[in-house]
């Protein structure tokens, strides 16, 4: 009976927190679309056979269905969900004026920018609620997990250790506990830890973590921990203009941390072993909803939306942001690029984005593996 719990724990949350994100991802595509004049054929949260479905008045498909991994927002005329080809010729001239493939290329720009945009809006609004209802938010100064082989790990700091000071300097917050180590110039730092209601001194030499020969040539001595996944709040109320602007800041920030792990994973600077995909996440939501309170989870859910939608944005053929590559060649040429073009690119997307789903998988189960048997 025990294992139908945990799974409960693990499931259900990951089906709702993944159908909220990809519900508002698609929405974002749907209502420029409309505002464009441009048909939706289906929207879908889920892939395979329509488990639900209703068409509304203006001939949209609505459905849920089987396979709980996505979703699709499908134009009049599209021969697939990705929009990767079209039937669109052998529609009657009427239906061509609502058809996505017979729209002029700003209108096919504004409407695939509209899903990743709608995930950024989404997080904006949920932080800058919480910032509005709660205060500020920032994350404790507790140690979250210790990395394998650094120089944490060596000197006996444990996850959930609260780091008091850094060289006598009090520290309230993750990040400032992170600036007071990049700061030393010794490279050896003296903490106070709290554990278990007991104060606990150790002195640290920092270390560069062994990620790559190469980047360790730049890479300055560190800690090696992350932070915890509750947050704290500070007493200060914020009004909700300024809400609204540390929000922005926050979503900002997550962004160019995002895009420097990617960096560096590219340049070889950060190891791949990182890259995590639906495991990982159903994983992650599943331990939030089992220990943590649903304030959470909600910023769990915001931090993925980002994430989604930067992701979303690159420049990949089938992701969003292959299509915005596409269309922004269109519009600097002003000529629309060959069908068969397209073609190889898209089949060349799929195959890229095959290869990192299964590497993202392979490292999930390798980490599910060592956490249950290590």
């Amino acid at each position: 009976m025990d294992w139908l719990i945990n799974a409960a724990y693990y499931v259900i949350p990951f089906i709702v927190l993944l159908g909220i994100l990809v519900f508002v991802h698609e929405f974002g595509h749907y209502i420029i679309a409309k505002i464009c004049g441009v048909k939706v054929a289906e929207f879908s949260i889920g892939f395979g056979k329509q488990l639900w479905g209703i068409k509304d008045s203006s001939g949209t498909i609505w459905k849920i269905s089987a396979v709980p991994l996505g979703g699709y927002c499908k134009f009049l005329g599209d021969d697939d969900e990705a929009s990767a080809g079209n039937s669109a010729s052998s529609l009657s001239a009427e239906d061509k004026k609502y058809a996505f493939a017979f729209q002029n290329p700003f209108k096919k720009l504004a409407i695939v920018i509209g899903g990743p945009a709608f995930n950024y809006i989404f997080a904006i609004l949920v932080f800058a609620g919480i910032f509005f209802a709660y205060g500020k938010m920032d994350f404790p100064p507790v140690v979250g997990e210790v990395i394998k082989g650094s120089a944490a790990e060596k000197a006996g700091i444990l996850p959930k250790d609260k780091i008091l000071t850094v060289d006598g300097v009090k520290v309230n917050t993750f990040q400032e506990f992170r600036q007071e180590i990049e700061m030393s110039t010794t490279g050896v730092v003296d903490l106070t830890i709290m554990r278990d209601g007991k104060e606990k001194h150790l002195t640290v030499k920092l270390e560069v973590i062994p990620l790559s020969v190469e980047a360790n040539q730049n890479q300055k001595p560190m800690l090696g921990v992350s932070s915890v996944t509750s947050v704290e709040f500070s007493p200060v109320k914020l009004t909700l203009p300024q809400a609204l602007v540390e929000a922005g800041a926050m979503s900002w920030q997550i962004t160019v941390v995002t895009l420097r792990g990617v960096g560096q994973m590219i340049t070889g600077a950060r190891g791949t072993d990182e890259l995590g995909g639906i495991v990982r996440i159903a994983e992650m939501s599943g331990d939030i909803s089992k220990t943590n309170s649903w304030l959470d989870f909600l910023i769990f859910m915001s931090l993925l939306s980002i994430n989604l939608g930067l992701i979303n944005l690159f420049p990949i053929p089938l992701l969003d942001g292959g299509h915005i590559v596409i269309y922004l060649i269109e519009i600097i040429s002003r000529r629309e690029i060959n069908e068969k073009v397209k073609e190889y690119v898209f089949k060349f997307g799929f195959f890229l984005l095959i290869s990192l789903m299964l590497l993202a998988t392979y490292n999930d189960f390798a980490r599910l593996f060592n956490r249950w048997f290590s």
